[in-house]
């Protein structure tokens, strides 16, 4: 047997610490802006973040965190919280960022599953921690992301130090130890509606993987002459991989803080002059009613990728049409790190009638070097690539999970991951998410798609949220419910509403009854929980004098324009 001819390249194990090693030694001097929980804007420079990220690295290791034990953050996104990325990564613990907006019983399980050996934590989560400390003894320390002048008042017995004070003895004079690659870098935990969330271990292969995969051109796009600000949290997977794509390419950092209102998000963007930013649906909302009453426009800002939820079609037209800005839909997931897929153009796509382009561009997109990805119906074969068959859709790659935290089965199918979705690709290999596999609509045996449904719905002007659910009927088992949220000041009946779906989809895909209400449920990240939704309408009766026409019951039916018939 011939032995194989290997390359004679160095091997340079690719680690976090690498990254911002290389924005502090050829971007040093570019910017981190924060726009502090007190109100006031901290700036300093990527050299000044690896100084600073070292001491803490140096302090931990006073304390005695070792390589491999996990460190938790309940932080919003600011340059401390940033610091806290790399000076517990850079020397082989584990960054586990937890999210907030869980439930306590929820935050407590998964820091006691983590086993953190310390939290860090800003000061808005002080009354959060009172209630935690006692029910996780494993923890060793709280640690406040402050200084002592801005400790707050607590009731925990446990011991409290300032951040400050726990860098201060310490000069920032280490080395980044060269680490083995594969070995775990940070812990994200799902915001799943059901059971306990699981968790998603990435190793610093995949982190840097990750980061030069979002930094694509087709992908963030991001480069040294951006301004950028992730709107998404970092307690949610890892801010979609920006704290690590942004030293990677040298962009400028601008982080909110939690103020997250849309005019503080409109000055902040337009004092900074940043050119990208990224969030989910809901948070651009609430920007882009802003912006609309008080009469402003971007000065700046260039693109905007979308994610977390399916962005409604009528968002993308309105930061294109009325701003001037390209808003990229994407699609991932925790298990991911997150991305999966964007929706860009390539250059046979961008010679196209504007309004096909458009439509590629309402999808999830397509997946970028790194990811690969399948449908396979329920018999588990691959489904065509035809914009018309769906099921659910598979993936693979290296910053995709294998196994869940301390889990000992996979749950990998023949090397691939379900993903829980149900979707679509085309023939130009745009994937379209028609919803996940729990929220599908099966009406007299069909599927019928949720997300479409809700599209169509935001399209108008008065609607400013809209989450389409299965309700129970008692001839076709399960009937599309729509459950609305007006924007204030406007006024739409439930016959406009439904009148808005002639003709562009499948009749029986027509809701059978329209429910207004003033807020819709959302999950810890944003997303629409669905779950929720079905318990609060668990009782509600449909009008039964309604008849569904032309439904096709268990054999395939004409769809009408913009609907995707169910398989066989």
């Amino acid at each position: 047997m011939t032995t194989p001819l290997h390359g004679q390249m160095m091997d340079v194990p690719l680690t976090v610490s690498s990254l911002l090693a290389h924005a502090s030694r050829h971007f040093g001097t570019t910017e981190i802006v924060s726009k502090r929980i007190e109100g006031d804007v901290h700036r300093y420079t990527y050299r000044d973040c690896e100084k600073r990220a070292k001491q803490l690295a140096q302090a931990l290791i006073a304390l005695g965190v070792e390589a491999g034990d996990r460190i938790g953050t309940l932080a919003w996104n600011g340059y401390r919280h940033l610091e806290t990325y790399y000076g517990t990564t850079g020397f082989g613990a584990v960054c586990h960022t937890i999210n907030p907006r869980l439930f306590p019983d929820q935050i407590a399980w998964i820091i006691n599953d983590a086993d953190d050996r310390y939290i860090l934590f800003d000061t808005t989560f002080a009354q959060l921690i009172d209630r935690l400390a006692q029910r996780c003894p494993r923890v060793r320390g709280w640690i406040v992301l402050t200084d002592d002048e801005h400790l707050p008042a607590m009731r925990s017995p446990t011991p409290l130090v300032s951040y400050e004070t726990l860098l201060e003895p310490h000069d920032g004079t280490f080395d980044w130890p060269l680490l083995d690659e594969r070995q775990a870098s940070y812990l994200c935990y799902t915001s799943g509606t059901t059971g306990n969330p699981k968790g998603a271990l990435y190793s610093h292969r995949s982190t840097v993987l990750h980061a030069l995969g979002a930094s694509l051109p087709d992908a963030m796009g991001l480069s040294s002459r951006d301004s950028v600000l992730p709107v998404v949290p970092m307690f949610h997977v890892n801010a979609w991989g920006i704290p690590h794509a942004a030293p990677l390419t040298g962009a400028k950092l601008v982080f909110p803080g939690n103020h997250l209102d849309g005019e503080s998000l409109f000055e902040l963007m337009e004092t900074e002059r940043v050119t990208c930013s990224n969030g989910v649906p809901t948070v651009w909302l609430g920007l882009l009613n802003y912006m609309k009453e008080a009469g402003v426009r971007f000065s700046s800002l260039q693109r905007t990728g979308i994610g977390g939820s399916t962005c409604p079609p009528a968002m993308l037209r309105t930061f294109e049409d009325e701003y001037g800005v390209e808003a990229i839909h994407g699609w991932g997931m925790t298990e991911m790190s997150p991305i999966g897929t964007l929706a860009t153009l390539n250059w046979d796509q961008s010679q196209r009638p504007p309004e096909e382009q458009r439509r590629l561009r309402e999808n999830q997109g397509h997946v970028i070097y790194g990811v690969d990805m399948k449908i396979v119906g329920d018999d588990g074969r691959d489904l065509p690539w035809d914009g018309v068959a769906f099921g659910e859709l598979h993936v693979r790659g290296p910053w995709v999970i294998e196994r869940y935290f301390q889990k000992d089965d996979s749950p990998l199918v023949n090397g691939w991951f379900p993903t829980g979705d149900v979707a679509t690709i085309d023939r130009d290999g745009f994937m379209r998410i028609t919803d996940r596999c729990k929220d599908v609509i099966k009406s007299g045996g069909e599927w019928i798609s949720s997300i479409e449904v809700e599209n169509l719905a935001m399209a108008h002007p008065a609607v400013a949220e809209a989450a389409c659910i299965a309700c129970a009927h008692p001839k076709w088992s399960q009937r599309p419910l729509l459950v609305i949220v007006k924007h204030k000041d406007v006024e739409v009946t439930r016959d406009e509403l439904l009148a808005l779906y002639e003709g562009k989809v499948a009749k029986w895909w027509i809701p059978d009854d329209i429910v207004f209400v003033n807020e819709l449920p959302h999950t810890a990240t944003g997303k629409l929980n669905k779950l929720k939704l079905r318990e609060l309408f668990r009782d509600h009766v449909l009008p039964l004098q309604r008849e569904v026409p032309n439904c096709p019951h268990s054999k395939r039916g004409a769809a009408g324009s913009g609907s995707t018939p169910a398989p066989e």
